[in-house]
């Protein structure tokens, strides 16, 4: 170890000047391409945002309004219910999906026979396009002819209008997310338990500790860093959630399954409110960063902990 140390210290001092370009060079085509792609489109929809776009003969319009637009945002009673929805959706079925991830991984990590079987059946729905998953469901939630109603007509029950209804709409979409992603949430929990180190259960054993403690007490802390990083990438993808909503429901009825992008959607294309879908959009990527950095601030102090 002290000699590959050694080793390392000595190149990096005799890593000269046309070294560090060389490297920068090679970084370029990476570092370009990202400014191209990520940072002058976020650029350029910040300065889209304290205007006025309208469109004449097919020519734009800017006109410049200043905090305009980010001053009608909370009088935006559509954004408000996308704001309100977004926030349950996240809730239930972010939460939903993590505690049936991991569920089905601590379950998975303990079959000795036909393990890839079940897990090639439990990763199936997440290879499914999001567009199809909605194909889907929407039959099965027919109120006519779903499967759904058909099977719950057999137990005695009355059919439900299970996505026309207020008070099913936005519990079938989360039920149809947590479906399509819990095998998200299974394949890095599932990651995460083959990678704890065995020696820990083997002492938990020897102190004579149940299924239950070693959940408690061993398995759960030293998969805090994974729990926290799976719910970062899906409370990110719970603010995007997009196409189940507008295949399944359409943002209806009424608003009771307006979500945030679909907000967006109608603002910017419906409505053609070019500079205000901007300043809504701006905003809403400043709420997600914020969250972000309170989960990876969160991760960093479980490990530090771990």
């Amino acid at each position: 170890m002290e000699g590959h140390a050694s080793d390392s210290a000595q190149t990096a001092a005799h890593d000269g000047p046309d070294d560090r370009i060389w490297r920068w060079l090679t970084l370029s085509p990476a570092l370009l391409m990202m400014l191209l792609l990520s940072v002058l489109p976020l650029l350029n929809l910040f300065l889209t945002s304290f205007y006025k776009v309208a469109w004449v003969n097919g020519r734009p319009i800017w006109t410049a309004v200043g905090f305009e637009n980010y001053a009608a945002l909370p009088g935006d009673e559509l954004l408000r219910a996308g704001l309100s929805n977004t926030l349950i959706f996240a809730v239930f079925a972010v939460g939903g999906q993590m505690l049936f991830g991991f569920i089905l991984a601590l379950l998975c990590g303990r079959v000795t026979r036909g393990r890839v079987l079940y897990r090639a059946v439990f990763i199936l729905p997440i290879l499914i396009p999001g567009i199809v998953v909605g194909a889907i469901w929407k039959l099965l939630l027919n109120f006519d002819f779903g499967l759904v109603n058909q099977f719950t007509g057999l137990m005695g029950f009355d059919p439900m209008n299970w996505l026309g209804a207020k008070q099913t709409a936005l519990a079938s979409v989360i039920f149809v997310d947590i479906w399509h992603w819990t095998p998200f949430c299974f394949l890095l929990f599932l990651a995460g338990l083959e990678s704890l180190p065995q020696d820990v259960y083997e002492a938990a054993k020897i102190d004579g500790a149940t299924i239950w403690q070693e959940l408690v007490y061993v398995t759960i802390p030293m998969m805090w860093p994974t729990i926290i990083v799976t719910f970062a990438f899906r409370l990110v993808l719970a603010f995007k959630v997009f196409d189940e909503v507008y295949l399944l429901t359409g943002g209806g009825p009424g608003t009771s399954t307006e979500v945030i992008s679909f907000t967006l959607y109608q603002r910017f294309f419906r409505e053609d409110k070019t500079g205000y879908g901007a300043a809504m959009s701006t905003s809403i990527i400043f709420l997600v960063c914020i969250l972000l950095i309170f989960a990876l601030s969160a991760r960093k102090r479980a490990g530090a902990a771990r």
